[in-house]
C-alpha cells in the first residue's frame, strides 16, 4: 500500500517574507470530506518540521562560530530579524534559504534533518492533526481515502494508515504492488481485497497479511464505507 501516499507534493515554496506558514493544496474531488483545510494542514506540517529542531540547530551553529545575527545576515543576505524568527521556530525556512545558511557554516543540508541524539522513538499523533488524502489526486471519484497515523516518526520500520473504502459500483479498483508486507484489519463494513486475481471478502473484525510485491487492490462492498487499519512494513534485509 505504497499508494497510500499523495502523488503530488502539498508544500508550496513562497517568498521568504511570506513563509510564516505552509500552504496546502486541496484534493480535486466532489466529496467534501476530501478537502484538506489549510489551517489544519499548516499545524500538522509545522509539527512535522518542528520535530527536526531546525531553528535550534541553526542557533547552535551560529553560537559555536560566535557569529552575531547581524553578521550572519550579511553573509546570507537575510535580515537579522528573519534569522531570529527562524531560530525561534516562528518561521519555517525554504530549502534555498536553508542552503544559503548551510553554505555559510560549511555543512550539508542533512545537518538540519539528522537526529544525532540517542533516544527512543516516541511520536504521538493527535486525532485532529491527521490529514485526509484520496488515493489518486485529481480523480472525481477516488477509490479510497487514507490518513497517515504516524507521520511525525522518522526512520520508521512500518507505516500505519486509517483507510476508508466507499462502495464504488461499476468502477474497477486500481491494482498496485510494492515491496514488503501489508496487514489490513477491517474496523467497519465489508472490504474485498483482490490478491493474485482472486477476491477475498473481509468483514469487521477480519484481518489479512500478505506479500505486497504481488499485485493487489481493494473495493468497499458495504453500503456504508468500509474502514480499516492498514500497516505496511519494509522488507527485511
Amino acid at each position: 500500500m505504497s499508494d497510500f501516499m499523495p502523488e503530488k507534493s502539498t508544500l508550496v515554496d513562497v517568498s521568504e517574507t511570506e513563509f510564516n506558514s505552509t500552504q496546502t493544496v486541496t484534493a480535486d474531488s466532489r466529496d467534501d470530506k476530501t478537502i484538506v483545510k489549510t489551517a489544519e494542514g499548516d499545524g500538522t506540517i509545522r509539527k512535522l518540521l518542528g520535530s527536526y529542531d531546525i531553528g535550534q540547530k541553526l542557533r547552535q551553529l551560529r553560537l559555536k562560530k560566535k557569529i552575531a545575527l547581524i553578521d550572519l545576515g550579511k553573509h546570507t543576505g537575510l535580515s537579522a530579524s528573519m534569522l531570529s524568527q527562524l531560530e525561534n521556530g516562528k518561521l519555517v525556512p525554504t530549502l534555498p534559504t536553508l542552503a544559503r545558511i548551510a553554505m555559510v557554516f560549511d555543512v550539508g543540508l542533512e545537518h538540519f534533518f539528522a537526529d544525532k541524539r540517542t533516544r527512543r522513538v516516541f511520536s504521538i499523533v493527535r486525532a485532529g492533526e491527521r490529514l485526509r488524502f484520496p488515493d489518486a489526486p485529481g480523480s472525481p471519484v477516488p477509490g479510497y481515502f487514507f490518513e497517515v497515523l504516524a507521520f511525525g516518526a522518522t526512520e520508521k520500520n512500518m507505516s500505519a494508515y486509517l483507510a476508508e473504502f466507499p462502495k464504488r459500483e461499476g468502477r474497477p479498483p486500481l491494482p498496485h504492488q510494492h515491496e514488503g508486507a501489508e496487514f489490513i484489519h477491517v474496523l467497519e463494513g465489508v472490504l474485498a481485497v483482490n490478491y493474485q486475481a482472486e477476491d477475498h471478502v473481509l468483514e469487521a473484525g477480519d484481518s489479512v497479511y500478505f506479500d505486497a510485491s504481488e499485485t493487489h487492490s481493494y473495493r468497499g462492498q458495504s453500503e456504508e464505507s468500509a474502514r480499516a487499519l492498514v500497516v505496511t512494513c519494509v522488507p527485511r534485509i
